[in-house]
């Protein structure tokens, strides 16, 4: 398997594993250990490789341990502390992470709870942690403009020298983009302000920017929802128009509308409350759905959203897969199909035009189901 297919079958085991595993050992072998040695490629078996439990004295704390060193020529490159995969990271873990990275040649520190992984090195003093990681990978949301920075510490390709070279970029965008997705969210005082006073001309007291908190939030959504509508259209040709109040841009009373939850699209999608569904994905989807048609009635034929993947069902039930796209990635793109024991098989695709290429495929996985 390629990179980013063992990335993404890792992926699915979260997905699927992450609400029985509580405790930091559970996650460890479960997660953690995968990722060492399917994802950077070391043998967690080989002490050479990978030191568990890895002990170095620092001043007066004599016999602290890290989880995990990872060793290239003898020489240790890159520290592990983990935690249990329900806890939250923060900085206060990183405690042994700050300690031990003074006094070892590690130049990259990594903090996870096996889902979420927050890669750390010494941008702002040598030999000193920075307390802001310069790369997150959610395994469960996974940037895959992110993954050729990943596998420069791999140990088929470990380039330390090119990713501290682009660590500061890194730390710095992926800081921008989850402070917009956050001001997205729920904005905060600065960020209303930026707008209301290009619109509001009068003095802007606690009352008018409480008022306008409601408005740049409600905007915010509107402008998303009216984006993936425009991507629809393009998609479902000029006849489209959406008829419910949220597809119109519309909020009914007493409510907020969001893009992450409820239907999208007239058709039977499901997404979960903290799933962002992509415009690319509800055209994919149009487009499978098209395809399917000729073999099974349209009501039949079912997207359910989840973090990973956006899944295309027979009558909504997840054992009646007809495909799986992969799309949360900004750089590759696949579509994933089925055989009769329900093994699936990705394809990579460049634009959504190529799952076409794909079309006997797609309507051999709906006949099953006929």
């Amino acid at each position: 398997m390629s990179f980013e297919q063992r990335l993404f079958t890792l992926a699915e085991k979260i997905a699927s594993q992450k609400d029985v595993i509580q405790t930091e050992e559970a996650t460890k072998n479960a997660f953690v250990m995968p990722f060492i040695s399917s994802i950077l490629g070391y043998d967690v078996f080989d002490p050479l490789e990978v030191v568990p439990e890895f002990t170095a004295d620092v001043g007066i704390k004599k016999g602290e341990k890290v989880d995990y060193a990872i060793l290239k020529d003898s020489e240790v490159q890159i520290l592990i502390e983990c935690k249990p995969s329900m806890a939250e990271l923060r900085i206060e873990h990183a405690s042994q992470l700050f300690r031990y990275f003074s006094v070892t040649n590690a130049r990259i520190a990594i903090l996870t709870n096996g889902q979420v992984y927050n890669f750390y090195t010494d941008l702002d003093a040598p030999n000193k942690m920075d307390d802001r990681p310069f790369l997150v990978l959610d395994l469960l949301e996974v940037d895959t403009t992110l993954l050729p920075e990943l596998q420069k510490l791999t140990k088929e390709t470990f380039d330390l020298d090119s990713i501290i070279n682009a660590a500061e970029e890194l730390k710095y965008v992926g800081a921008i983009k989850r402070l917009i997705a956050d001001e997205f969210s729920a904005p905060q005082d600065d960020f209303v302000r930026l707008f209301a006073s290009q619109v509001y001309s009068r003095r802007l007291t606690v009352e008018v920017r409480d008022t306008f908190t409601k408005l740049v939030e409600k905007a915010c959504s509107q402008f998303l929802n009216e984006r993936v509508n425009d991507r629809l259209k393009k998609a479902l040709g000029s006849d489209y128009s959406p008829t419910s109040p949220s597809e119109r841009g519309e909020t009914p009373q007493g409510e907020h509308e969001s893009v992450t939850s409820g239907p999208a699209v007239e058709d039977h999608i499901a997404i979960d409350s903290d799933v962002f569904t992509t415009e690319e994905e509800l055209e994919g989807y149009q487009i499978v759905k098209a395809i399917a048609c000729s073999e099974l009635k349209p009501i039949r034929i079912a997207g359910r959203d989840a973090k990973s993947y956006f899944a295309i069902l027979i009558d909504d039930n997840n054992r009646k897969p007809i495909a799986r796209l992969w799309f949360n990635g900004k750089s590759k793109k696949y579509l994933g199909l089925f055989d009769e024991n329900k093994n699936e098989t990705r394809h990579e695709i460049e634009t959504l035009e190529d799952l076409y290429e794909h079309a006997e495929a797609i309507r051999a996985s709906a006949r099953r189901y006929a």
